[in-house]
């Protein structure tokens, strides 16, 4: 049964990119990270906004 997932999630994941970015608190100073899946076109769109 989980084949049958994994190989369903496999198809339209070609066009898509886990993308991660470390960003720093304003108030603390620490770093976080914010995650997201967004298509392959919009990946550098990701990375310039702040």
């Amino acid at each position: 049964m989980a084949k049958k997932t994994v190989a369903t999630l496999q198809k339209g994941g070609k066009n898509l990119t886990k993308v991660i970015k470390m960003v720093r608190s304003d108030k603390s100073g620490a770093y976080s990270f914010k995650e997201e899946i967004v298509p392959n076109e919009k990946v550098k769109d990701f990375f310039a906004k702040n």
